[in-house]
């Protein structure tokens, strides 16, 4: 059976097929990926692209990487599902092995991004009902501005992102809002009702934005103290992003509870997971909470060849060394058409200067150039590339840029 449409080497046909089929909740640039492999896609009229977004952070280790698609392809000739009414020989290994590469002691498997955060955020009002002591229906817990942890219903009640709020209430109570890298704020919404605060390492949908030094470790410090949770959202940042297996190791800083998800699943597939301590975690009891295809057999499988290709060091050193050369060369951009860059490890955030062209107007003209990059909050683009990326191909994309910036 193929799945091969008529007009195959005709983009705009594809095009015109989504424009009419598909919900517009995206403004996708105008390329149609046939295939991919590494970092680069290839369009159904076979134009190549190299993809610098990598799926924001969910091609950590590049497309069709070699060993995710022989564990894929191994685990699909034996089984898939059994959702979890029964025990299956990959779950264990999973856990056991997610929670070894993570330093912590428990794990609950999810699917999205979205459904981990949910997850943690249910955890956590349950340990403070029933661990903490706060009273029923009285927990808090604190956000950052500026943050994006997904997009249902309860994870936006907390957004401050007009665009993903507006005719989307009523909301879900129970959340306070305060300024990102603030610790003043963050020390004074603490009250004894307060369960948790959930926060990302580094802002990716903000446009990259990395605290000010000591913040994170501030946080951690003021959780202990008034019996807090600390709800590190690493599903961006985490996996070797950054050059570390979750961006809170540069702090020197340990997590409740982490959620994790994008590189997980090895671009395959979604897998996500909350990982944290035991004594966090163990509030929950079976029925409290579920999930039908939360750690599968093919998606722990998957997972597992994820964690081989991180237990090394390896991916973690080389996202060091090629964002220092990334970081290093989009620096050299600054009075040139931008006005910041800002990022840790393959991860860069580039605000364009103001008067210029819009971030969305710069990634038209670097996708016809073969560059795929994608706009976030109007004037800054995000670099991702997958940690597979050569020097060159990142030399390459950031002089390209520096030619349309300059025209």
């Amino acid at each position: 059976m193929s799945l091969a449409h008529p007009a195959l080497d005709d983009p705009q046909t594809f095009l015109d097929l989504d424009d009419k089929w598909c919900a517009h909740n995206y403004s996708p640039l105008p390329v149609v990926a046939a295939s991919a492999e590494g970092a680069w896609i290839t369009d159904v009229a076979g134009k190549k692209y190299l993809d610098m977004l990598a799926g924001y952070s969910a091609l950590n280790f590049g497309h069709r990487h070699p060993a995710l698609i022989a564990a894929t392809i191994e685990q699909l000739n034996t089984v898939t599902l059994t959702s979890r009414a029964f025990h299956h020989n990959q779950l264990g290994p999973f856990c056991e092995e997610l929670a070894e590469l993570t330093g912590t002691e428990m794990v609950l498997p999810m699917n999205s991004g979205a459904e981990a955060v949910e997850s943690a955020l249910k955890v956590a009002r349950k340990w403070a009902y029933q661990v903490k002591g706060v009273p029923e229906n009285q927990a808090q817990i604190i956000t950052a501005g500026g943050n994006f942890h997904g997009r249902t219903i309860s994870i936006v009640s907390f957004s401050d992102d007009p665009v993903a709020t507006a005719d989307y209430g009523p909301f879900t109570p129970g959340f306070v809002g305060v300024k990102y890298g603030d610790i003043e704020a963050f020390e004074s919404a603490i009250t004894p009702h307060t369960a948790a605060v959930l926060i990302e390492p580094i802002q990716g949908e903000a446009g990259v934005v990395v605290p000010p030094a000591g913040y994170m470790a501030a946080v951690r410090k003021l959780c202990t103290e008034h019996n807090v949770l600390m709800i590190a959202d690493e599903i961006q940042s985490g996996l070797g992003r950054t050059g570390a297996t979750l961006a809170l190791d540069h702090e020197g800083v340990r997590a409740d509870l982490y959620t994790l998800g994008k590189a997980l699943g090895g671009g395959i597939l979604p897998v996500s997971a909350v990982v944290g301590s035991r004594a966090v975690l163990g509030v929950l009891q079976p029925g409290t909470h579920g999930s039908t295809f939360g750690g599968n057999p093919l998606a722990a499988a998957v997972g597992r060849a994820v964690i081989t290709l991180l237990k090394t060091g390896e991916m973690q050193e080389r996202a060091t060394r090629l964002g220092d050369v990334l970081l290093d060369k989009l620096s050299g951009l600054v009075g040139h058409g931008v006005a910041e860059v800002r990022g840790r490890g393959l991860w860069a955030g580039v605000e364009l200067s103001p008067g210029g062209r819009s971030g969305k107007e710069v990634s038209k003209a670097l996708a016809k150039r073969g560059i795929l990059v994608k706009e976030t909050q109007i004037t800054t683009l995000r670099f991702a590339p997958p940690i597979v990326v050569t020097e060159a191909e990142l030399t390459g994309a950031v002089d390209t840029l520096a030619d349309i910036l300059a025209e």
